[in-house]
């Protein structure tokens, strides 16, 4: 079946295990690197979120304290364990892991499932050594690890762990060609989406919205929800729009280190009128909804959960064919895919789209019904639920 996570047939873990296991919950410690809002973050949340109560006991434990997404843990009403490491070279660092490997002991962890980078290096090697625990690692991005120490380190943890999760078959396959994981030991489950990102407002609610971001009323609005970082490559979608006439209005959507550098790019092109920062926007709805296009032009992902937001709000997308974008968008069904390093395409793309409502309408239809197949919410769960509890 390959490596795209189709092995569910883990092996058998101990017979003392396993009756140890039946007679309560499966006890499982996520590792978090930080609760800022990103798609790995996300992901994390809502999957913490989604899980049955009644069949896994979730403790957290997180190596920042602080971020917009920690009051959603909280009302899990969840056990949630700082780990305060300074750097991972520090001699702290090593007693904070011999504290990590006790408390998972002293709770009785079953699964350990690090998210990210820092606590796959951090928290795999700790429990592996000092624990009994079945050892999950991630790899959710694509090479935008920008130290190679990091890349060595991070390398190391996935073949420590017992098993490694990729969120698309770019990234499976990136794990076993590159990183040299068994592919017995790769499983891909893909981020997914809660039935609330296929509910849309009313037309009051669009209009209101529209405006309340400084969208004329008439404009066509193009819309990028991700965060303002070079790799992101929000740079290519302004000098798109530098191309588009008046109609065109982009709404961008997020926040990061490169807002500054981005409005004074709109500045140059002349089009800082039409185009509309509007920072991060911490909302219930499906913000992509609002839009008339959605645009994802990323030098490298590995899986967008703001691309499959897109289309589950039956938005037309146009994407960059990066990592696992290409799991999600099909070009000419489901998307329109473009090159990452030349504007024109992507201008030349959206002045298509604007002309062909019929065409949007398909596209849009295809991607919702596309996403709402391979990444609902209650398909993706129970097959990590049962990798929990094998």
């Amino acid at each position: 079946m390959g490596v795209v996570g189709n092995q569910l047939i883990f092996g058998v873990r101990s017979l003392e295990w396993g009756k140890m296991a039946s007679l309560r919950r499966t006890r499982v410690a996520f590792c978090l690197d930080s609760f800022a809002i990103g798609g790995t973050e996300l992901n994390a949340v809502r999957t913490a979120e989604a899980l049955d109560p009644d069949r896994i006991e979730l403790f957290i434990f997180h190596l920042q304290t602080h971020g917009p997404l920690r009051s959603r843990y909280e009302r899990l009403a969840v056990s949630m364990t700082h780990v305060p490491i300074p750097n991972l070279c520090s001699p702290r660092t090593a007693v904070q892991g011999m504290r990590f490997a006790r408390l998972l002991r002293r709770r009785n962890i079953d699964v350990v499932h690090s998210h990210d980078i820092y606590c796959n290096i951090f928290a795999v090697p700790w429990a592996r050594v000092l624990s009994r625990c079945f050892i999950i690692a991630s790899r959710r991005w694509w090479y935008e690890v920008p130290r190679p120490e990091l890349v060595m380190l991070n390398r190391w943890s996935s073949l420590l762990a017992h098993r490694v999760l990729a969120n698309s078959s770019g990234v499976a396959e990136l794990l076993a060609r590159e990183e040299g994981v068994p592919r017995k030991k790769i499983v891909e489950i893909p981020n997914f989406l809660a039935e609330s990102a296929f509910e849309l407002a009313d037309e009051v609610v669009r209009v209101a919205k529209r405006r309340a971001w400084g969208l004329p009323d008439g404009a066509f609005a193009v819309g990028i929800v991700a965060r303002l970082s070079p790799v992101k490559n929000h740079a290519l979608l302004l000098k798109a729009v530098a191309q588009l006439d008046t109609r065109f209005h982009l709404i961008v959507i997020g926040d990061g280190p490169s807002r500054n550098q981005l409005e004074e790019l709109a500045r140059k092109l002349r089009i800082e009128a039409r185009v509309h920062f509007v920072g991060e926007v911490v909302s219930p709805d499906n913000l992509h909804q609002f839009l008339d296009i959605s645009v994802l032009c990323s030098l490298s992902e590995g899986f967008p959960n703001s691309l499959i937001e897109a289309m589950a709000a039956a938005r037309p997308v146009i994407a960059t064919p990066v990592g696992g974008v290409t799991d999600a968008v099909t070009h000419g069904v489901t998307g329109i895919l473009v090159p990452f390093d030349d504007p024109l395409p992507l201008a030349e793309a959206l002045r298509m789209l604007e002309a062909d409502a019929p065409l949007r309408t398909r596209l849009g239809e295809a991607g919702r019904e596309a996403v709402r197949l391979k990444f609902r919410q209650e398909i993706v769960i129970e097959k990590l639920s049962v990798l929990y509890e094998i």
